[in-house]
Formats: structure tokens, C-alpha cells, sequence
């Protein structure tokens, strides 16, 4: 299978591509992105949202007004919100969290920018994400854009993945290392 920007062609990262080819061609890829961006915070913030993309038995039509609603409310751009009723027709508004992501991959790829996925036990504040892009940005060579997640189970430090390299400095992993090494 064809892969585009590092995106694997698989059923999102296809959804993914297509958006992305849309939005290049009518100059939107930072509106689509701010479009997703907020629809991702809607996610991750309300549970009837997460619910109503992965419910089994909402109507194809139900789907589509229910998210052309959502999209209304929150005041997306037309792209995204045509998109996501094509996802609620095709049955596959499941893989909005996973479109979401290959989008912000394709998009960063578009910028010449690294993508980062850090994962902290508390939010990072913008001062402590520009600290860490900039901090990154030496690492690697170009510009890093910051995907930040909270996880309390890591305990503290940050968990950072950039392609396929991972630095984990949390107490957790620090505290297995320890666990293991105390066993002999």
C-alpha cells in the first residue's frame, strides 16, 4: 500500500490523506487543523461527544445531523464539517481520533516540522511546551511540534516520542529500573 508524508495507508490514514489533499488545494490546512484540534479537545473533554462517534446504533442519518450539530455549535470550518458527515455516512466516525492524528503528522511532515507526542503526569503549561519544543528542536535538527497528553500513572517526569525514538525520564520507568535491578 501507498504510504503519503510517513502515514500508512490505512483506513484513517486514507480519511487523513484525503482531508489533507482538500484543505492543500483550498489553502485551509491550518483552519482544518484548528478545526480538529478542537474537535480532539471536545474528545478528550466530553464523554457524550466520545460516545456519539462510537456508538453502534446511531442511524447513518442520525450520525450526520448529530455531528453536523456539534460542528454548527463549536463553529468548524465547512471542510471538516463536510468531512465529518461523510465519516457518519461511511460508518466511520470511530476513526476520528486516529484521522485526527495522521492529519497532524501529514501537516507537521507539510512544515518540515517533527512531531512529538509527549506524555507528562500533569498538563505542561505553553511556557513549559515552548521550553520542550525548543529543547527538542536541538535534539533533532528542525522545528518540533508538541503533541501533549497527560497520563498521572507515569508519576512524574515525560515520556517523549519522536518517530520511532522514545525518551522516557518518568519516575515510573525509574522506579521499575530500580525494582529490577535491587532483584539481582
Amino acid at each position: 500500500m501507498e504510504t503519503s508524508g510517513g502515514i500508512q495507508a490505512s483506513l484513517s490514514g486514507r480519511y487523513a490523506v484525503a482531508l489533507f489533499d482538500l484543505a492543500r488545494e483550498g489553502k485551509s490546512l491550518d483552519t482544518v487543523a484548528e478545526s480538529l484540534a478542537a474537535l480532539k479537545a471536545a474528545l478528550g473533554e466530553s464523554s457524550d461527544f466520545k460516545g456519539l462517534i462510537n456508538s453502534p446504533v446511531l442511524s447513518r442519518e442520525a450520525a450526520a445531523k448529530a455531528v453536523a450539530a456539534v460542528a454548527a455549535s463549536m463553529g468548524l470550518d465547512s471542510l471538516t464539517t463536510n468531512f465529518l458527515g461523510v465519516l457518519a455516512q461511511n460508518r466511520r466516525l470511530g476513526q476520528l481520533p486516529a484521522v485526527i492524528r495522521a492529519y497532524e503528522t501529514l501537516l507537521s511532515n507539510h512544515k518540515g516540522e517533527a512531531r512529538a507526542e509527549v506524555t507528562s503526569a500533569h498538563p505542561l503549561t505553553k511556557t513549559q511546551i515552548t521550553a520542550l519544543s525548543k529543547s527538542l528542536k536541538a535534539r533533532v535538527g528542525r522545528d518540533v511540534a508538541v503533541d501533549a497528553k497527560v497520563d498521572a500513572a507515569i508519576l512524574g517526569g515525560l515520556v517523549v516520542k519522536i518517530g520511532s525514538q522514545m525518551i522516557d525520564s518518568s519516575i515510573r520507568t525509574r522506579l521499575n529500573t530500580l525494582a529490577q535491578a535491587m532483584k539481582g
